[in-house]
């Protein structure tokens, strides 16, 4: 990448950063994207996948594998406090992800593509929505015109705050964990302050339930049997000192390493909640938000980003440890050999969705680079 181009992404970084939209309203950031895209004239570009996905599709000279590259189109819900020139112009949602700069990446692979097509295959660049609340990958593989896609390979990255600038490390089995939101509502019957033996409190078992929660999952090492459980948020009744609460609701994150562990881990949650309602004469309820099954990368996916890699002599370590927060990319290796990798963002850098975060420009010919070679390595 010539210092011209590079300065050329890094202003478009800091456009897209000035402009975030949130996970499923990514339109207007899908509609840039896609301007961008005609550019490099790619042979065919689709949009609305999923919602406001979209995919650029780059035509070989033979046949051959489809080799897709993909990135995340969504911000987040959280004001930015970065005091930058180009900071977040859109009150209470922020770029604090790095998935700015992971579009811009991509868009620099299509205009590296646009000058030299793949000898053989298709490459495909997709732009994700909705990452952050885990619909946007289940989304965009449910639509129709996936099937026109239909990858045999699917390779991502994400930047990673406490890993050395522009150091990799790539996972050789699991990559991020599963999680899901339990929102667990408690019902009793309110009554007077003054006479709370009239009604049915939740009080009790509320407290109770947020002791046995912690026991259900602990953390420790990130393998088979890890299971975490994390309280996020909890209410009880009203905010009023003449009534004596009938409802209750708890919000806790539960966090494993595998889908099976999260399966066992999810049963253990349901029969406490019935047992303790029971218990204390309630009713209760249980709903799931923010659904991640775990990501697992494929062997001969990480072997095509490990030589990547090594042809570039960038810095890289194979790690069989997965990262603990979650990833919807996992959806793609349900019909395609998939692997992401970690680019480091810096050892002292904020981390991610801190509101002092900031992607790091350095990372953008890295990341292209990687993704390049990756390329040429399998497609010619």
């Amino acid at each position: 990448m010539t210092p011209e181009q590079l300065e050329r992404f890094i202003s478009l970084r800091h456009e897209l950063h000035s402009a975030p939209e949130l996970s499923g309203a990514e339109g207007a950031t899908a509609a840039r994207v896609a301007e961008i895209l005609q550019a490099y004239a790619p042979d065919q570009v689709l949009t609305g996948i999923g919602g406001h996905g979209v995919a650029a599709v780059f035509l070989g000279g033979e046949a051959g594998p489809t080799l897709a590259i993909r990135c995340e189109l969504d911000a987040l819900p959280i004001p930015e406090e970065t005091n930058l020139s180009y900071a977040s112009q859109v009150a209470g949602k922020a770029h604090l992800c790095g998935h700015d700069g992971h579009m811009v990446m991509v868009l620099a692979v299509a205009e590296a593509l646009a000058e030299r097509r793949p000898q053989r295959g298709r490459v495909v660049l997709i732009f994700q929505p909705a990452e952050e609340t885990g619909e946007g990958a289940i989304a965009y593989r449910s639509d129709p015109k996936f099937v026109e896609i239909s990858p045999d390979m699917v390779l991502s990255l994400h930047n990673l705050p406490g890993l050395a600038v522009g150091a990799v490390s790539l996972p050789t089995g699991p990559a991020n964990c599963a999680s899901r939101g339990a929102r667990i509502a408690l019902y009793g019957r309110t009554s007077h302050a003054a006479a709370p033996q009239d009604g049915v409190s939740p009080a009790p078992s509320l407290a109770q339930l947020m002791q046995d929660l912690a026991t259900l999952g602990a953390g420790g090492d990130l393998d088979e049997d890890y299971a975490l459980t994390t309280v996020t948020h909890a209410k009880l009744g009203e905010p009023t000192f003449g009534v004596a609460p009938g409802k209750a609701e708890l919000w806790v994150t539960l966090r494993t390493v595998t889908d099976e562990k999260m399966q066992s881990l999810s049963d253990a949650l349901v029969s406490n909640v019935a047992t303790l309602a029971a218990d204390y004469g309630l009713r209760h309820e249980i709903t799931y938000h923010d659904v991640f099954e775990a990501c697992r990368n494929a062997p001969e996916a990480v072997s095509v980003i490990e030589d990547a890699c090594l042809t570039g002599e960038v810095p890289i370590t194979l790690s069989e440890r997965p990262q603990a927060f979650s990833e919807d990319f996992g959806q793609f290796g349900k019909s395609a050999q998939a692997a992401m990798f970690w680019l480091g963002a810096g050892e002292d850098h904020p981390q991610l969705h801190n509101p002092d975060y900031d992607f790091p420009d350095a990372l953008i010919p890295i990341g292209t680079g990687i993704f390049l070679r990756s390329i040429r390595n399998v497609l010619g």
